[in-house]
């Protein structure tokens, strides 16, 4: 709006100029076209300028009526919130006025109540000073009739009480030493479970004789030699018997040592391999594989300790792991059973938080002396022991070999680990040897007892005999008892039976429903 009004009066300066020149140069020099002309111009000039300023009085006008509504509605909605703050103030005061009527009104209830309570408290005092003087008499009747004093019949009230917390104590402390032990069994039971779970060991049965494969019959008579000759000879230099019987292209070696039966089988077999068999051949032979042999069993201990990440021992300790696996104990292959027993006590002593290298030193050496019981006086325990001690073991390794069959004090919990995870190697299902007659009957004993009950109908010992399954008839035996019944079998299997390990008992009752549809 400014500018416009600018630009009007400069027009009209202009214009005024232009007029006032063109008057002085028309009056000189200009003719009367151009004043003509001139004259147009200012008329115009002025017209515009009288529209500008119409137009300018407009907005003006427009401006002033803007402004003016703005300020009605600005003004009115002011008032509106000037009435409504005057409602709430009003509002406000009205409240005010009847909480001071109620507090008035409280102030007077609660004048008259206090009133009543200072009278209660009299009375409340009163009766105080009677009760005192009441116990008073009654704590004087009392000495009189027991003839003890306040301090006697407080001496004697504190002693009951502390004799009957002392049994109280006694009681919690049995219930508490019960519940340990329960607690205890249950996490031995839980860390034994995890502990054979989390170990798989190939077991393998041994016997004391060996096989040798001869390319034809033929062979066995230079095996004997002229007048026997051969077949002396190696007998004497082997240690071990041969027996040549009808069995078709095969001898067979006998010998309670493995390892001198294993030596002899492999100078036989090398033997007959060379096709040359004389004695001072098979004293060569032997000789050499002997010397051969020496070798394998380092490298037979050494490997059984890599599995088992043990790589410290004494050299002669490789030679005696290696010696144990042409050792057996019951049938069971004696290095197979000490690995199977170091990977036991690793998972027992990692459960317990213990040494897990020692544990598994332990389990690996706590055989070691069946390596030499056949030719060394002594229980292998003890000799494994000696050994140990010998080629610079560690005490806590010697006691658990020395105490793992209770031949010696346990001096660490090592000790206890190694016998218990050589009782779980020993009588796992196949690790010993058990004669066919003997399990037959081992397994029909046991169909015979669970058959043996009322209301049994069929049995089956399954799982090597580890586990009975007894079938019950459903019509003669309830689910009740169903669960006396396998209490009373396995109260019988142990009465009567020998057996390594444990056996499961399962009663099963079924009841079936059959039908046809035609």
């Amino acid at each position: 709006m400014l500018v416009q009004f600018l630009a009007l009066i400069a027009v009209a300066i202009l214009g005024v100029g232009i007029g006032a020149v063109a008057t002085r140069s028309g009056n000189k020099k200009l003719s009367t076209a151009h004043k003509k002309e001139a004259d147009e111009i200012m008329g115009a000039a002025k017209k515009e300028a009288e529209n500008l300023r119409r137009q300018l009085e407009i907005e003006r006008k427009e401006t002033l009526y803007k402004m003016r509504v703005e300020f009605d509605a600005e003004t009115k909605t002011r008032k509106g919130e000037l009435d409504e703050f005057d409602k709430r103030l009003t509002g406000r005061e009205e409240n005010l006025e009847k909480r001071l009527d109620f507090i008035t009104k409280k102030e007077v209830e609660l004048g008259s109540k206090g009133k009543e309570l200072e009278e209660g408290v009299k009375n409340i005092e009163k009766k105080n000073q009677e009760l005192n003087a009441v116990l008073a008499e009654e704590k004087q009747t009392l000495q009189r009739v027991s003839n003890l004093t306040e301090n006697e019949a407080r001496e004697l009230l504190l002693r009951r009480i502390d004799e009957d917390l002392v049994q109280e104590k006694a009681t919690r402390l049995r219930a508490f030493e019960e519940n340990l032990k329960l607690d205890e069994e249950k996490k031995a039971q839980d860390l034994l479970a995890l502990a054979i779970q989390r170990c798989a060991i190939d077991h393998s049965q041994e016997s004391t004789v060996s096989s040798v494969q001869l390319p034809s019959d033929d062979m066995k008579g230079r095996i004997i030699g002229r007048e026997g000759r051969n077949i002396r000879t190696f007998e004497q230099v082997t240690g071990v018997d041969v027996i040549i019987d009808d069995t078709p292209d095969a001898v067979t070696i006998s010998g309670f040592d493995p390892v001198r039966r294993e030596i002899a089988r492999k100078t036989l077999e090398k033997l007959i391999a060379d096709g040359r068999i004389h004695p001072a051949r098979i004293e060569e032979t032997h000789a050499k594989i002997a010397q051969e042999f020496e070798k394998h069993l380092i490298e037979v201990g050494k490997n059984a300790a890599f599995d088992l990440e043990m790589h410290n021992l004494h050299p002669e300790l490789f030679k005696l792991l290696g010696r144990l696996k042409y050792r057996t104990s019951f049938g069971q292959n004696a290095l197979i059973h000490s690995m199977e027993v170091a990977y036991l006590m690793n998972v027992l002593a990692s459960e317990m938080g213990l040494n897990a290298k020692i544990a598994k030193r332990a389990g690996l050496l706590h055989d070691i002396g069946k390596a030499v019981d056949q030719q060394q006086e002594g229980t292998h325990a003890m000799l494994g022991a000696e050994l140990a001690k010998r080629y610079g073991e560690k005490d806590i390794v010697i006691n658990a070999i020395a105490a793992h069959h209770e031949e010696e004090e346990p001096q660490s919990i090592y000790a206890t680990l190694a016998a218990v995870a050589d009782a779980i190697s020993a009588s796992r299902p196949g690790a010993r040897k058990e004669t066919l007659q003997t399990y037959v009957n081992r397994l029909q004993e046991l169909e015979a007892i669970a058959n043996s009950f009322k209301g049994v109908d069929r049995s089956f010992a399954i799982q090597a005999g580890r586990e009975v399954r007894v079938l019950v008839r459903p019509q003669e035996a309830s689910d009740d008892e169903c669960t006396v019944l396998a209490r009373d079998i396995k109260t019988k299997i142990e009465a009567e039976m020998d057996y390594p390990g444990q056996i499961k008992v399962t009663v099963i009752r079924e009841t079936r429903a059959v039908d046809f549809a035609k």
